[in-house]
């Protein structure tokens, strides 16, 4: 069966196409800077040695995924002959609110349950649906399953996902906590359990999705318990655009100072705060990190510090909440392949049995053991992949 899987942004498709249940993948890219200049395709075939660019105005998603699907059956760049050969197609879908606790196929109900979250995910959901409509026109007669980030999190308790406001505001908006980047912490917990030959369903495990985006996950015998974003990916970590954690006074206090309204403000904790704001140099870690120790940067080292801690306290915090962990596993572009803010976060966690083994520790974006074999904790390296996961539900959902 060939699946080919959507992961929509505001202005970019991500993109693979997998022959399942072999799990290979025949072809991965993205459409990028859709209604932008420059806008590209980029495609790479399991054929391929490196990546094909094929330039052109890409006006809107449908024209983008439509361009896409004309590559896929091209005899230049294609690695199929028809389009009947596609089976089925699996979405990212950011925010699915309390509806939805796995993937779903979707109905015509189901897509006004993910129209209404909109409401939850505005910068989200509205580009996933984006992909959704689009392959309605264009290939109306095949299923489409959505995966959800926030469905690995329904599992949290109660006590756990609501907020200290007044319980009233929770029955009317279903204002609390609902956690983001599930399917790449169900991704790894699962994966690291089957590396070192654990029982997933009596473990205890922290994972630390650590990108451009970032959270953490308290995984308690193969069910979420507690995740730092909360009802939306802006609570946190500190990451690379945006606050994470902030005294919601703050936030009224610099409202009231600066004379803004509430969409300047989100657009300030969402898009010039971060690891950008407090260093003034970049949202990227790498640019982050030259700043600091090739220029001597203040505060791009201020930053990386800020970034290194604020990790830490929620490992130390969920490992209190859990009553313990036997996993620690970093993933995501930061936590695969950034060795020096891997070995930060990691110091001063001996009080925990935590041994690291410093001939591994200069791995990177490859599934390693970081600590020796008498930790008491396991720490791991392992490449998140939430493309296979979102292949291998819709697989599970559609009729063969």
């Amino acid at each position: 069966m060939k699946i080919i899987i959507l992961n929509c942004g505001s202005s970019s498709i991500k993109f693979q196409l997998f022959d399942m249940p072999k799990r290979k993948v025949l072809a991965k890219g993205l459409v990028d800077k859709i209604g932008l200049s420059g806008s590209a395709i980029k495609i790479q075939r399991d054929t391929d040695a490196k990546e094909n660019r094929i330039e052109g105005e890409v006006l809107d998603h449908e024209q983008g995924i439509e361009y896409l699907l004309g590559i896929l059956i091209s005899k230049e760049y294609g690695c199929i002959s028809d389009l009947e050969e596609i089976n089925a197609v699996g979405h990212r879908v950011v925010h699915g609110a309390e509806e939805f606790s796995g993937s779903v196929l979707l109905t015509k109900n189901v897509i006004k349950a993910i129209e209404k979250a909109s409401e939850l995910a505005p910068l989200h959901n509205p580009p996933n649906l984006k992909g959704i409509y689009a392959m309605q026109n264009l290939l109306p007669n095949i299923p489409q399953v959505g995966v959800f980030d926030t469905a690995f999190h329904q599992t949290m308790p109660e006590h756990v996902y609501l907020y200290g406001i007044p319980y009233i505001l929770y029955e009317k908006y279903k204002v609390r906590r609902y956690g983001f980047h599930g399917t790449s912490h169900r991704y790894v917990s699962k994966k690291a359990c089957e590396v070192l030959n654990m029982k997933y369903s009596e473990t205890k495990i922290i994972s630390c999705h650590l990108g451009n985006g970032a959270s953490v996950a308290a995984i308690k015998n193969g069910k979420s318990y507690d995740t730092s974003m909360g009802m939306t990916p802006t609570e946190g970590l500190i990451m690379g655009t945006r606050t994470g954690d902030i005294d919601p006074g703050a936030l009224l206090f610099i409202a009231e100072k600066e004379k803004t309204s509430i969409h300047y403000t989100n657009t300030l904790i969402n898009k010039f705060s971060g690891m950008l704001g407090v260093s003034g140099v970049s949202s990227d870690m790498r640019n982050i990190e030259t700043a600091a120790e090739q220029e001597g940067n203040k505060r791009a080292k201020t930053a990386l510090q800020m970034f290194a801690y604020r990790v830490k306290k929620y490992i130390g915090a969920y490992a209190a909440a859990m009553n313990g962990v036997d996993i620690l596993i970093f993933t995501g572009g930061i936590g695969e392949n950034d060795v020096e803010t891997r070995r930060n976060i990691l110091s001063n966690f001996s009080y925990l049995g935590i041994e690291l083994d410093e001939s591994k520790m200069q791995e990177r974006g490859k599934v390693t053991i970081l600590s020796t074999k008498n930790s008491k904790i396991k720490v791991l390296v392992i490449p998140t992949n939430e493309e296979l996961i979102i292949a291998e539900d819709t697989y599970k959902l559609v009729p063969k």
